[in-house]
């Protein structure tokens, strides 16, 4: 109507009206607090208007549109501002997914680490349980060639023995590998 308006007088009376029509829109938008209806949602609802002159002659009217608009949490789009604000919350999507993985690698990192050094103290005492029975065996060859081995000899030098020898048996030199440290 205001196009199409003879009248410079009507034209302005159109005009104003158009422009308290959105500032009207934006306090009704406002007082919904559609924010608040979701959890971790921003706090803001945009105001979509068609085109670029409905928002041009809205900002004639009344020029303080926008900083009503921002201290209402409203925000005015046209569509070339809706594409950049679609782009900007679909990057911002996109990095909060990634900080979730970060903190989800994060965590998986410090229990595997966990683990590891679990499994690293288990690994020990198996290392320390082989030297034991290392040492052990040792000592029972020890025992055998120094003390069982010359008393079952004699027995032969009294002339009790059969047709079978007594093999002779081996220490056992090697030890088990040490685990490296984790930090190393």
């Amino acid at each position: 109507e205001m196009i199409e308006a003879t009248d410079d007088v009507l034209r302005q009376k159109l005009l104003k009206d158009h422009g308290r029509q959105i500032k009207d829109h934006i306090n009704s938008l406002s007082s919904k607090s559609y924010w608040d209806q979701f959890p971790e949602s921003p706090e803001f609802v945009i105001m979509f208007l068609p085109n670029e002159a409905i928002y041009g002659a809205a900002l004639e009217a009344e020029p303080q549109l926008i900083e009503l608009g921002a201290s209402k949490n409203v925000i005015i789009s046209t569509p070339t501002t809706l594409i950049a604000l679609l782009k900007a919350v679909a990057y911002g999507w996109n990095q909060e997914v990634l900080a979730e993985n970060a903190k989800k690698i994060s965590v998986l990192g410090k229990e595997l680490y966990d683990r590891m050094a679990v499994f690293v103290e288990h690994m020990d005492g198996v290392r320390k349980g082989l030297e034991r029975s290392v040492d052990a065996y040792n000592r029972a060859v020890g025992t055998f060639e120094s003390r069982v081995l010359p008393s079952t000899r004699r027995f032969k030098e009294l002339g009790i023995s059969t047709d079978k020898e007594i093999a002779e048996m081996e220490d056992i030199d090697k030890l088990p590998k040490e685990l490296r440290e984790m930090d190393s």
